[in-house]
C-alpha cells in the first residue's frame, strides 16, 4: 500500500517517541513509512527523499529531530507538501529544538507540534489526509469524540470521591 504519511527520524534513538505517531496512524488505518534521515550525515539522502516524496504518493511528512533540529527544515526546503516538525527532547528539555524548527525563514513552513508531540503530530496529519478523504474524516473525528468521552468519564469518577480535609502542622 502507497505511504500517505511519511515518518522521518534524524536518528533511531527517536523511535521511542515516534512510535506514539506510528500507532495512532496504524489505528486509523493510515499507510505510513518510517525513516531515519539525517540533515547533517546524510544530506543528499534528505534531499533526494524530499524531492520524490510526492511523486510515491506521500501527502504528509513528519519529521522528528532534536538539537539542532534542522531535518524538518531541510525537508521542508525540497518539497511543497505539508511537514509537521516534532522536536525532540534532548538538550534544553527540546526547547533548542523547538526553537530551531519554527524559526523557519519566510516561504518555508514547518508546521510545529511540542516537545516530543508525536501524537500530535499524527493527529495533525490524519487532519490534513481528512480534508480531501472522507473515511479518514471519520476517523479523526470518532477519534476527538473518544477524547471527549474520556473526560466526561474521568469527572464522573471525580465525583465519587469523598471530600478530604487535609492538616496542616
Amino acid at each position: 500500500m502507497t505511504p500517505l504519511v511519511s515518518i522521518i527520524m534524524g536518528s533511531t534513538s527517536d523511535l521511542p517517541v515516534m512510535e506514539k505517531a506510528m500507532g495512532l496512524l496504524d489505528e486509523m488505518e493510515i499507510p505510513f513509512e518510517v525513516n531515519a534521515l539525517s540533515a547533517h550525515r546524510t544530506p543528499q539522502a534528505v534531499e533526494q527523499f524530499a524531492k520524490s516524496a510526492k511523486g510515491r504518493g506521500v501527502k504528509v511528512i513528519i519529521a522528528a529531530a532534536g538539537m539542532a533540529a534542522a531535518l524538518p527544515g531541510v525537508i521542508a526546503a525540497s518539497t511543497t507538501l505539508p511537514v509537521i516538525g516534532v522536536p525532540i527532547k534532548g538538550m534544553l528539555d527540546g526547547l533548542d529544538a523547538m526553537l530551531s524548527i519554527i524559526q523557519m525563514p519566510p516561504g518555508i513552513p514547518v508546521a510545529t507540534v511540542g516537545v516530543n508531540g508525536a501524537l500530535n503530530a499524527a493527529i495533525l496529519a490524519a487532519e490534513i489526509l481528512a480534508l480531501t478523504d472522507a473515511a479518514v474524516a471519520d476517523k479523526v473525528e470518532a477519534y476527538k469524540s473518544r477524547l471527549g468521552e474520556k473526560i466526561e468519564k474521568a469527572n464522573l469518577q471525580l465525583a465519587d470521591i469523598k471530600q478530604y480535609t487535609y492538616k496542616t502542622n
